[in-house]
């Protein structure tokens, strides 16, 4: 029975209830030590009944510098051993990742950190198919961080699977994004009744003073009795010192055996019942000093493990001994693990003084091992303790630049900043500057600070120009394109002239230029030669694999309108993302398939793409990712005219640095548009004028935001406010010879010169193109002015089409205008959305990704994949979509491809 823990207990007894019926969560336990998170832990598995499968695993202080200690442990508990987990039933980059990390097969390549969390997701879901599954982790502070994120990532994409996970974490919460429990003192009648059921024969005045002193905390309440009062610590020392003194005095009124049996146990963070037997064999302590202390309660001894009763126990034991004994205990340990290589290093590590190039040798190779198994933060801190052993300096200098490396590999990025600073002190060649100098640009672009990043690279870039140009050219690339994105063509052009400069084979050369050639010319008179350029690179996009190109040719594409090419290639690097498991790859390429969907008109396709990429983002902590899904995300409500939407989303917008420029854009052209859909015209021509007249000025989506300023002019009634940007729409349309380009061209000017036949054209392009948004906001400015021009059947045919679509495509404002058009034209009934539209408007952006795949014949396994969800999710979408569209199987969805 718990005490006072009444609300706690019904949360968690509501999510099992929920799993029961196939509904997943998580939830993380966050309080103090001593404050009955294990015991509400030890609850929750009571309140199944013994009818599910349960999971457990628990961090150990010091176990942490094992990758995937704590996710091996908690697979164990599934089937018994590991070789028994249904792996084959994984899809096969998740079954390869997950099999590399828990010692099954050797990883051939390094292993994407990200798909190990998907593939435990995956996992988890098959076993939850024959019985409902809790995972309960316990100690996530001590967790391994490899096994942390691989937990994390698959509690925050839970669905429908029948599983709940719950977590227990001492001080702060440990997994972001998962909800918290925090759990308080207990109150004093709670208190009282926890200790006098436990310690009844406790006379009034110790009762009084232990629920004094314990403060409600459940651990020191069933302790303190246990322990000489008048001797433990008084004054201000946190609870958890004075237990863990109570535990030293316990400890030291044993018998010498079992001081050292117990140190043993204490410095064997496995608790392997096997080493610990064997290490007091060697040291010649009969096995009963390891029963005495399980007798005294100190731990427990089972055929798996060996732990004791409380962490804080551990620590007592520990930290109580001397560095002489701990070394000896470290060094029999060390001598005895022949058969865990990593074990082995860190036991000597542990037990040795001063530098020792042998055994930071050992930690090298362990730290080579833990990154080709993902585990970056366990190899980080094996090659800082093999620097810190390191006697010859440049080596010590390698090895502190790569634990400097795989600390932002694995996200760390404060971590990273600390040993950065660290490394920086040391002698390093011009190669490991550049090294160091790329790492600090990748952290401050990880926190949003463009700027800081773009001068990182440069001065990355300096370092190894000289020694090693093939290195330098693409920071410089790198460099150039962050001052594009900050709307610096002058910092760009520097670079550029920096990359012009390195001694670099003609090819390569040539590869590197262009690729800032194009865009920079797209800034000057020399519009026409840009152009070029920039297609020439697209279309080496198309035939390259390398990611980085496809990624320099997707994003081009859209700066000069290209946008059918653009969606191909977005959808080339997600196709790579997803079926390589390369999850990391994923919102990037997502956000760039959103802006292709987007500037085509396909608002429910790029809204569902965003949902993705920001969700994805998220739950691997791309804080730039996130905060360009946030923006497109408004974007994709100001092209509707969604007010409340839009408003919404730039109110909880992180705004990624103050130096990015396209966000800056994005935000006012979504202001624009909502003024415009509701309108307000005069205030959307002054955002869209402000952005026209500023000298950095972002092409791609340029057009299209010309566009909507010669409408709002002509709204305004202010038509010579639109003559700039009508002359620069001409002049780019003449360049580019593109049909999208012509279409915006022939609205405009149609709209200044009030030219039937322009928007009869327009529309004929736009149609042909697939521009829906388009091809809508065009019919709506044909119909009215057909109206106006008395055509009235023609303008009917006109604005029926326009408030179909903009029904179609969520933009109800737009839709409304459209109506009110039709009544004004004489229409007395004018046509709403079609059930069918109004079915594929009603669901959400995941619901309409998993039908759209499953539209095509895809089964829940591969659209998984696809979504990183789990299968079992999957199902759980189509089964609430299939109502909302009216259809009863996947063939009949084959109707619903149009939309």
């Amino acid at each position: 029975m718990l005490y006072g823990r009444e609300l706690e207990e019904r949360r968690i007894s509501t999510l099992l209830n929920q799993a029961g019926k196939g509904q997943s969560a998580a939830l993380e336990i966050v309080a103090d030590a001593g404050s009955g998170k294990t015991a509400l832990l030890d609850r929750a598995v009571e309140l199944t009944g013994g009818t599910w499968r349960i999971l457990r695993c628990a961090g150990v202080d010091g176990d942490s510098e094992f990758p995937f200690a704590g996710l091996h442990a908690l697979l164990i508990a599934a089937c018994g051993h590991i070789e028994a987990l249904p792996l084959d039933t994984l899809p096969q980059p998740q079954a390869d990742a997950l099999r590399a990390v828990i010692g099954l097969t050797v990883a051939t390549q390094p292993v994407d950190r990200f798909l190990v969390g998907l593939a435990t997701l995956s996992l988890l879901a098959e076993l939850a198919d024959e019985q409902p599954v809790l995972c309960t982790v316990d100690d996530v502070q001590w967790l391994d961080r490899a096994s942390a994120e691989a937990l994390r990532f698959a509690a925050r994409r839970l669905g429908a699977e029948g599983i709940v996970m719950l977590f227990a974490s001492r001080g702060d919460a440990e997994l972001p994004g998962v909800p918290e429990l925090p759990l308080p003192p207990l109150d004093e009648r709670a208190a009282a009744a926890l200790l006098a059921d436990r310690w009844p024969s406790l006379n009034h005045a110790v009762r009084r003073r232990v629920l004094r002193e314990a403060g409600g905390n459940p651990l020191a309440l069933l302790e303190l009795p246990r322990m000489d009062l008048d001797a433990l610590p008084v004054g201000p020392l946190p609870l958890p010192y004075r237990i863990a003194s109570g535990y030293q005095r316990q400890i030291a009124a044993h018998s010498a055996g079992c001081r050292t049996a117990l140190l043993i146990a204490a410095a064997e963070p496995a608790g392997d019942p096997r080493l610990i037997l064997q290490a007091l064999d060697a040291l010649g302590l009969d096995h009963d000093s390891l029963t005495e202390a399980e007798t005294a309660g100190l731990i427990d001894i089972t055929a798996q493990a060996i732990r004791f009763r409380h962490p804080l126990a551990r620590a007592a034991v520990y930290h109580g001994a001397t560095f002489r004994e701990r070394q000896s205990a470290h060094t029999e340990l060390a001598a005895l693990s022949t058969d865990d290589p990593d074990g082995r290093a860190w036991h000597l590590a542990a037990a040795t003084i001063g530098q020792d190039e042998d055994t930071a040798a050992l930690l090298e190779s362990a730290a080579a091992r833990a990154v080709n198994r993902a585990g970056y933060s366990a190899a980080s801190a094996a090659m800082e303790r093999a620097a810190l052993l390191t006697p010859d300096r440049e080596i010590r200098s390698r090895r502190m630049l790569l634990a400097t490396e795989w600390a932002a590999a694995a996200g760390g990025y404060q971590r990273a900043s600390d040993l950065a600073r660290q490394t920086e002190q040391l002698p390093l060649a011009a190669d490991g500057r550049a090294r160091l100098g790329w790492i600090d640009a990748f952290i401050e672009f990880e926190r949003g600070n463009l700027r800081k990043s773009r001068d990182s690279l440069v001065a990355a870039a300096d370092h190894v120009a000289a020694v090693d140009p093939e290195r330098a050219g693409p920071l410089f690339l790198q460099a150039g394109h962050a001052s594009w994105a900050m709307g610096d063509p002058v910092s760009a052009r520097a670079a550029r002239a920096k990359l012009a400069a390195l001694r670099l084979p003609d090819g390569e050369r040539a590869a590197f230029l262009a690729a800032m050639d194009g865009p920079l010319a797209l800034h000057t008179d020399e519009l026409s030669t840009g152009i070029t350029i920039v297609r020439a690179t697209v279309a080496a996009g198309h035939s390259t694999e390398d990611p980085a190109l496809m990624l320099a040719a997707t994003g081009q594409a859209m700066l000069i309108g290209d946008l059918e090419d653009a969606r191909t290639l977005a959808n080339r690097m997600l196709d790579s993302a997803q079926s390589r498991g390369m999850i990391s790859r994923f919102p990037t390429a997502a956000l760039l398939a959103t802006a292709s969907e987007l500037m085509l008109g396909r608002l429910h396709e790029a809204e569902s793409m965003a949902a993705q990429a920001q969700r994805v983002a998220r739950d691997i902590g791309q804080g730039g990712n996130i905060a360009t899904g946030e923006t497109y995300l408004a974007l994709i409500a100001g092209f509707r005219g969604d007010e409340q939407r839009c408003h919404e989303l730039m109110a909880s917008h992180r705004s990624f640095g103050q130096d990015n420029f396209i966000d800056h854009v994005h935000h006012e052209w979504a202001l624009s548009l909502l003024d415009l859909a509701h309108g307000r015209y005069e205030p959307a021509l002054d955002r869209l004028d402000a952005l026209h007249r500023v000298p950095n000025r972002i092409r791609g989506h340029w057009l299209h935001l010309l566009r909507d300023l010669v409408e709002a002019a002509v709204r305004a009634r202010q038509p010579e406010r639109a003559a700039a940007a009508m002359a620069e729409i001409e002049h780019w349309t003449a360049a580019l010879g593109s049909p999208f380009a012509d279409a915006i061209a022939l609205r405009s000017r149609a709209l200044l010169d009030g030219n039937g036949e322009a928007y009869a054209t327009a529309l004929k392009i736009q149609a042909s193109e697939g521009l829906r948004y388009d091809q809508a906001r065009t019919a709506l400015l044909y119909g009215e002015w057909l109206r106006r021009e008395r055509s009235i059947g023609e303008a009917r045919t006109q604005l029926r089409f326009a408030a179909e679509t903009f029904d179609r495509l969520g933009a109800l404002p737009w839709g409304a205008h459209a109506r009110t058009e039709l009544r004004a034209a004489g229409d007395a009934s004018p046509q709403l959305a079609t059930p069918t539209i109004e079915a594929v408007a009603a669901l959400t952006p995941q619901e309409l990704q998993v039908v759209r795949l499953a539209a095509t014949g895809a089964t829940n396994k591969e659209i998984g994949a696809k979504l990183f969800i789990s299968p079992k999710t999957v199902g759980h979408h189509l089964y609430r979509a299939f109502p909302k569209l009216g259809v009863a199987n996947r063939v009949e969805l084959a109707r619903l491809a149009a939309f």
